[in-house]
């Protein structure tokens, strides 16, 4: 991949949906993993306002502590971004105790998980109405197109997607180009969204170029794979199809005119 190219691309296309949307600049929660950091510089790469949120939620020390150098570093190198840190820890456990407690513990442990990717959102476009800015997303190709790993109106809530037609292992050679900082360019993925360092491949159950692999494979012929392969190839599949409805748009029941004047 011609990484200089990409990111002048980037960066173009993001100044001029900017420019015609009449907006001030973009707003980006930083996490501390390279897909908010490839789009933080990005955004940063405009000249525009940028303004990085951390939004902590009984957040791991580690990510907590990437997310702030990361931030740091952006601060040192471009005058037009600014930064708040905004902890929504106290809201979510506002939240968890406002909620009734169900017999089954996993899918209330999950809807909880997503239930911070909302808040989050909810911050975001706080403060994008604010300044009239723009709020940038931070999903990749194989998370919002092809295992729809994020949270419907969560972090899947956003104005527009810089990085969404690249692989994540594009996304990491594209961090590279961009400088961000070696904590994150060798950092495990992980969404954090449960309070731990449990990794995107340990959710998943594979790693992302693994995903890739599957996603690129299509309906090809399956006899010459490895056992390994087979097993990445059915995840995708199941990934793909029990989250479809998340990249496709939302259904509408359409009412024939026949219909209301019967």
């Amino acid at each position: 991949m011609n990484t200089a190219s990409v990111a002048k691309h980037i960066i173009d296309w993001l100044s001029a949906y900017r420019t015609q949307s009449n907006t001030n600049g973009f707003v980006i929660g930083v996490s501390g993993g390279i897909d908010s950091a490839v789009t933080s510089t990005l955004a940063a790469m405009t000249g525009a306002p940028t303004l990085c949120l951390e939004m902590p939620i009984n957040q791991a020390e580690s990510q907590d502590s990437r997310a702030r150098k990361h931030i740091d570093a952006l601060e040192s190198r471009f005058s037009n971004v600014m930064s708040i840190r905004t902890d929504l820890t106290p809201v979510f456990d506002t939240l968890v105790t406002a909620l009734p407690q169900v017999e089954d513990e996993e899918p209330r442990f999950l809807a909880l998980a997503n239930s911070r990717a909302r808040i989050r959102m909810t911050t975001l476009y706080y403060f994008a109405g604010l300044h009239g800015y723009l709020v940038a997303g931070t999903g990749n190709k194989v998370e919002d197109f092809g295992v729809g790993f994020y949270t419907k109106y969560g972090d899947g809530g956003v104005d527009l997607s810089p990085i969404a037609d690249l692989l994540k292992t594009e996304v990491f050679e594209l961090g590279a180009y961009l400088d961000v900082i070696e904590e994150i360019l060798v950092a495990k993925p992980t969404d954090g969204l449960w309070g731990d360092d449990r990794s995107d491949e340990d959710q998943l159950g594979a790693s992302y170029p693994e995903l890739e692999w599957a996603m690129a494979f299509g309906q090809n012929d399956e006899s010459g794979l490895t056992t390994r392969q087979s097993t990445v190839l059915k995840i995708y599949r199941h990934l793909n199809a029990a989250n479809r409805h998340k990249m496709e748009p939302i259904p509408v029941c359409v009412i024939d005119e026949s219909v209301k004047l019967s």
